[in-house]
């Protein structure tokens, strides 16, 4: 399957380009070369349909959608109606052919965000092959707990982290209880080393600068047989990191970017430089001059519980759609 689909798009490509030349040079091959193309359509639909995807499980900060102890009126909406929580951030790989599916970030809102996957792809028929962490931060590793005999009592679960970050689970308890009990089984992950999930899907860990306090941090790029992501939901700054984000973008067809904080001041009197994020105000500006399908590949994710991002309807919401930015939804799916 995987083969014809390869073949399927090189052919169409092919078509396209030569229907381009033909239509200068010969009126009826550029007509039979446009209906080969046009026959190609479906299959080349259908096969990004059966391609691997990204589907979001979760868009809040750490902390999650209402807060611990939030009892002002932007949280109190979620806490009176829980059809406005939200979860914290997190989002997965899904291949329905080869029946794998990946989680990236293991919150504290795992148990729930694994009943949304297996309602998305079924534990009996779909593998949960691994999970990929960004950095010690509690709304990234902490979900790991379900997977202990107290819960899950899993069985070499990969868990794919960078150095620090194996030490820190290895050395520290509960967590090098779960290694210790073979309930998770520790894959190594180095900076800019790609780690392969099948023939056409791997993800590629990218060190950020971040508040690197017990391990590293780390963003990832994933690329699929058609398309690629970024997903980077915490970072300082951009200006901080050694790395053009302007260029990355341009490379992959998904961003997915930290959007902790709309705007500076949103926390009242806190100095917010404690905790430094790129406000969604700061990012929107840094792509400003993109053209509009570019500006449309920045998903922005990772959102506190003040960011007036999580308000359906609110100006913040209408301000980043007006400037051709998009922002996270639970659900959502970005095929590979």
């Amino acid at each position: 399957m995987l083969r014809i689909t390869a073949e399927i798009k090189a052919v169409s490509e092919l078509s396209s380009k030569l229907s381009f030349v033909a239509a200068r040079r010969d009126g009826r091959l550029a007509s039979l070369l446009a209906g080969l193309l046009l026959a190609l359509t479906p299959l080349m639909a259908a096969a990004e349909d059966a391609a691997p995807y990204i589907y979001v499980l979760g868009i809040a900060q750490d902390g999650g959608y209402p807060q611990t102890n939030c009892y002002q009126p932007h949280c109190m909406r979620a806490w009176k109606d829980p059809a406005h929580k939200r979860l914290t951030s997190s989002i997965a790989i899904i291949d329905h052919q080869r029946g794998t599916k990946y989680l990236f970030d293991a919150t504290p809102d795992m148990r729930e965000q694994l009943y949304q996957l297996h309602i998305e792809a079924p534990d009996t028929s779909h593998v949960l092959d691994g999970v990929f962490l960004t950095h010690g931060h509690m709304g990234h590793y902490t979900g790991l707990m379900h997977f202990g005999r107290e819960a899950v009592g899993a069985k070499s679960i990969r868990v794919f982290a960078m150095p620090r970050m194996q030490q820190f689970l290895s050395n520290n308890g509960p967590w090098d209880q779960l290694v210790g009990l073979g309930n998770i089984k520790l894959a190594p992950m180095r900076n800019g080393v790609p780690v392969k999930l099948s023939d056409d899907v791997s993800v590629l860990p990218l060190a950020v600068p971040h508040r690197d306090e017990y391990t590293e941090t780390v963003g990832f790029r994933i690329n699929g047989p058609n398309k690629s992501a970024l997903f980077i939901p915490d970072i300082d700054k951009w200006s901080k990191w050694d790395t053009d984000i302007r260029d990355l973008v341009r490379q992959v067809d998904y961003a997915l970017l930290d959007a902790t904080f709309f705007a500076d001041g949103e926390l009242g009197d806190r100095d917010m430089g404690e905790i430094p994020h790129p406000f969604v105000a700061e990012t929107m500006d840094l792509f400003a001059d993109f053209a509009e399908e570019d500006r449309a590949r920045i998903i922005f994710i990772h959102f506190n519980h003040s960011n007036p991002l999580l308000i359906e309807g609110s100006a913040a919401q209408q301000e980043v759609e007006a400037r051709g930015f998009r922002y996270a939804t639970e659900g959502l799916r970005l095929p590979l």
